[in-house]
């Protein structure tokens, strides 16, 4: 449509020169002309948005156009792509009465040409100006309708996945709640009972009570087992809360800062979603062992959490300002920490195995470390 007015603006500017060269009014058409086309460009500029300044336009573009039919009956052709630009600018209550008033100056415009009253003329342009409308106006609603829908079945979406979450949640702990009854708290319960009976009978049946004390020993070490195993499997909590990986990164930046360290949280780009829960619990559990480190051996005073979303894979990147140190030896914080805490650098590159993911170190003596733990993922 915008093509179509300045095609029409030049084919009557050229019908014009034509036909009135030499008159009087050619300066001013001319110069009229070019400061509609200059008019129009303006309201054509990016962040142009309905209000005072855009109402304020297109007055003066109908006006400068107005005065050309005026002066110049022949740029009335002008007027069809001037019905799409009220109809876009204006609610349909005031552009309607835009449409009509154009249209009444088009069809006098063309009454002065023919110089009789021509049925044609009377009827051709009103019934142009009313299926325009017409079909704008059913199109707007159609599309105010379709987007509706569309927010409706996006909140419906979401609806429906928080739903799911919360039922998940809600099946995931009372799986839980039977395991801890059939396993801890039975173990627990035995224990007590064991334990109870090797007090009463450890003056006048020492033996007896040191068998009890074995068994509850025993007992503990297969809760112990289970525990372990309930640890292993349960995502962990931040994460639980909904928020994201990138929430939960920021809740464990503002857990480990403390008044000798500072730890801030960096993302580029915007992670998949849902991103798979074995992703999300690695990264964050790789976030807190790596933070482990940093506050027991790095003597930091800043951290750095970066979380770099990629097509295919996503990254999480550990730097500190620390006194770093030589990977290549054994006294390298992997060692000293050592994986059975949960914090070393073994049981990262472990997580990261599982997920087909790889890890990166960077490090030396009074240059801080920047870890770099890459898990792929599938293409979007």
């Amino acid at each position: 449509m915008h093509t179509a007015f300045f095609v029409l603006l030049s084919a009557s500017l050229a019908r014009y020169l034509a036909r009135h060269a030499e008159g009087p009014h050619t300066p001013g058409i001319v110069a009229l002309s070019v400061l509609l086309a200059v008019l129009y460009v303006l309201g054509l500029a990016p962040g142009t948005r309905p209000g005072p300044r855009r109402l304020t336009w297109l007055g003066l573009v109908v006006a400068a156009w107005a005065l050309l039919v005026v002066l110049a009956p022949s740029f009335v052709w002008c007027a069809v792509p001037l019905f799409y630009t009220g109809l876009r600018t204006l609610p349909p209550r005031t552009a309607i009465p835009l449409v009509a008033l154009l249209t009444a100056l088009a069809v006098a415009a063309q009454l002065s040409l023919a110089g009789w009253p021509d049925p044609n003329v009377l009827l051709a342009p009103p019934a142009v100006a009313a299926v325009a409308t017409t079909v704008f106006v059913v199109m707007q609603r159609q599309s105010a309708r379709r987007d509706a829908l569309i927010d409706d079945l996006v909140r419906t979406r979401r609806d429906l996945a928080a739903t799911e979450r919360r039922e998940g949640t809600l099946a995931e702990r009372e799986r839980l709640a039977r395991e801890i009854h059939d396993t801890l708290a039975q173990g627990l319960s035995s224990q007590r009972m064991l334990l109870q009976a090797a007090d009463r009978l450890w003056d006048t049946a020492p033996g007896t009570a040191r068998d009890h004390v074995r068994t509850a020993a025993a007992i503990a070490e297969r809760s112990l087992a289970e525990a372990r195993r309930f640890v292993h499997d349960l995502t962990p909590a931040d994460l639980a809360e909904g928020g994201g990986l990138l929430q939960a990164l920021r809740a464990v930046a503002e857990r480990e800062t403390t008044p000798t360290l500072t730890v801030r949280v960096h993302a580029e780009g915007t992670p998949p979603d849902p991103l798979p829960a074995p992703v999300e619990s690695a990264l964050l559990r790789i976030a807190q062992g790596a933070l482990a480190n940093v506050l027991e051996h790095a003597a930091a005073t800043t951290a750095t959490l970066t979380l770099t979303c990629l097509d295919d894979q996503i990254v999480l990147d550990v730097t500190d300002d620390g006194r770093g140190f030589d990977p290549r030896t054994p006294t390298a914080p992997e060692a000293a920490v050592g994986e059975s805490r949960g914090h070393g650098l073994p049981a990262i590159r472990a997580r990261l195995r599982q997920l087909g993911g790889t890890l990166t170190v960077e490090s030396a003596p009074g240059e801080g470390t920047a870890l770099s733990a890459a898990i792929p993922l599938e293409p979007r």
